[in-house]
């Protein structure tokens, strides 16, 4: 639950420090209108983070060192996004913790153990945690398209402001290779082999494709949600491909997780955000 809650803690917390740029770009969400007041959503999204904290370190103390990172990297996002070279990964970093994090609730479980020389396993968990940072990179850095102009009004100097449209795509691009590698080579390493995990292996890769030559389509902010959707798919599919390779008996879980991933992105109030 911790895992699984982390993510919303953590975006109403970084929110709470970028109302400038949000109230241009998506003046529909409730923190912009006024709807729920600042303080109050520092209060919930940190007490929500601390309790998660301190769950993980109940389970595996060394996973304390670990969230307590992920915490301050949370605190202290919005300035790293306000640079080109220094929001994605900086994000990506902080979600890349997300599985070593999980990792470490296997009590006892020592850190040194992910870095153990010929063991495929270990081989294939760290190829999944640095598919993990490259691939919400390319989420971080295609989300930058629908706030252009928003970006560029409050100061916020992210790559697309700077560079522009077309250096953004093909900066999304090379993160969307780096990351097809990463999670191919940790899906190689399974053994053996899992069928399912490289039908949803090959169904992220399409998908992401799909994505990138959307992007490079159009050059309107408000047409941008569809690629980034496809981007958030693939993610999503290129972790259940590493997760399927390691446990090819969680297909009919993994079925379900994605189609519930699937419903909550088609009921989103607001088809823009993503």
């Amino acid at each position: 639950m911790p895992l699984f809650l982390a993510y919303g803690f953590g975006q109403a917390l970084t929110d709470c420090f970028q109302t400038d740029t949000d109230s241009i770009s998506s003046p529909y969400r409730p923190l912009v209108q006024g709807l729920v007041s600042r303080g109050r959503v520092l209060a919930v999204s940190l007490s929500g983070l601390v309790a998660g904290v301190l769950i993980m370190g109940l389970l595996n103390p060394v996973a304390l060192i670990f969230t307590g990172l992920a915490v301050v990297g949370l605190l202290t996002y919005t300035p790293f996004k306000r640079r080109w070279w220094g929001g994605p990964p900086w994000n990506s970093w902080i979600v890349a913790l997300l599985p070593v994090i999980g990792r470490l609730t296997d009590r006892g479980y020592n850190p040194a153990m992910f870095f153990r020389v010929g063991d495929a396993s270990a081989l294939a968990f760290l190829l999944a945690v640095l598919a993990v940072f490259f691939g919400y990179a390319n989420f971080v850095v295609m989300g930058y398209f629908k706030d252009i102009s928003a970006d560029r009004q409050t100061g916020y100097r992210t790559f697309p402001v700077v560079f522009g449209w077309k250096a953004n795509a093909v900066y999304s691009d090379v993160l969307a290779v780096l990351v097809a590698l990463l999670a191919g080579a940790a899906v190689a390493l399974g053994q053996p082999l899992s069928l399912p995990a490289a039908i949803v292996f090959a169904a992220a890769v399409t998908v992401n494709v799909i994505a990138q030559a959307g992007i490079h389509r159009t050059r309107d902010e408000a047409r941008s949600h569809g690629p980034i959707a496809n981007v958030v798919r693939a993610f999503i599919l290129y972790c259940l491909a590493i997760s399927l390779s390691m446990r090819q008996e969680w297909l009919i879980p993994a079925v379900m997780f994605y189609g519930l991933f699937e419903l909550t992105l088609r009921v989103r109030p607001e088809k823009a955000q993503v």
